[in-house]
């Protein structure tokens, strides 16, 4: 499969990108007002919420554009706080420093410590401007990094939003169907109502009494995953198997994953692994060099990287 990592501002470079050349957009942008990447183009250190959140709209709207009409969007984003731009969104990283976050005011309409609500803001502002807001995933991490707070419980979700061009979209509900834990009553044999590939029942399934065991059914809101070190000096990281769930369930073997802000690289070396192409955006140069050497690095064999 192939990888095409394009640098630079994707406000730019998504425009060179013909409509309705993607499957799939898995992404996760930078939060707002948490790092600094040392590049003066980067969305996320907007003085307000607004500002963040009409940024990434429009990086969206160009987005749609770009994705087949039964395309998905596949939204990873934190929340920060008011004043100190400090929101642990649980990305291994290196936040702004001390003096940049005491010197942010809290914005208008906020109080200092205020939650900001960032990604329900950024959620309800897409489909104001034509998505449809299909789902809101909870990234449950079952390590999250610690917070020396005394006064509130510590971070330990983040949301994931399925967004679509269209209201029929393609989706694989059995690529991401759970295991159950439990024997489930078999009722298809009560009331019919399954169909064939409903994702609420696999192969090698076993009736016994009226139940099934060995089945699946239609993955749940909340995933559990733990979020994983990453050694480059990029610090906000996607695990990969958070973005292994939206790549399987969001697109076709042999389709195209867009990820506009392709950081370390995390989308493409996923999509590479199942099976499908893969364009990432990225803005900082090194950034896109340590994509390039990790895809080609962890899959030598498969990975074909252009610039």
């Amino acid at each position: 499969m192939a990888v095409r990592i394009i640098t630079g501002d994707c406000r730019e470079t998504l425009r060179t990108l013909p409509a309705g050349s993607v499957n799939c957009c898995v992404s996760s942008p930078p939060y707002w007002g948490l790092r600094d990447y040392g590049h003066g183009d980067q969305i996320g250190l907007e003085q307000t919420p607004d500002e963040y959140v009409a940024q990434l709209v429009a990086v969206f709207r160009e987005v749609r554009r770009v994705l087949r009409d039964d395309g998905t969007l596949w939204l990873n984003l934190g929340d920060s706080y008011a004043a100190h731009g400090a929101g642990h969104g649980g990305k291994e990283a290196a936040y702004l420093d001390r003096s940049a976050r005491k010197a942010r005011k809290a914005p208008p309409g906020l109080k200092p410590k205020d939650l900001v609500g960032i990604p329900w803001r950024v959620a309800f502002a897409l489909q104001a401007d034509g998505w449809w807001l299909r789902s809101d995933i909870i990234w449950a991490k079952p390590n999250p990094m610690p917070e020396s707070v005394t006064d509130r419980p510590t971070k330990a979700h983040e949301y994931v939003f399925l967004l679509t061009k269209s209201a029929r979209y393609w989706y694989d509900a059995d690529a991401i169907a759970e295991p159950t834990s439990y024997p489930v009553p078999d009722d298809r044999a009560l009331s019919g109502d399954y169909s064939d590939g409903s994702g609420r029942n696999d192969n090698g399934e076993h009736r016994s009494g009226g139940f099934v065991t060995g089945a699946t059914r239609n993955a749940r809101t909340v995933w559990t995953i733990a979020t994983q070190p990453y050694p480059g000096a990029h610090f906000a990281v996607m695990p990969p198997a958070l973005a292994e769930r939206c790549i399987k369930a969001g697109c076709p073997e042999g389709g195209t994953v867009l990820d506009p802000f392709g950081g370390a690289g995390t989308t493409g070396l996923v999509a590479d692994k199942l099976g499908r192409n893969a364009i990432l955006c990225e803005l900082n140069p090194e950034f896109s060099e340590q994509a390039e050497g990790r895809i080609v690095g962890d899959c030598p064999l498969f990975a074909e990287v252009t610039p």
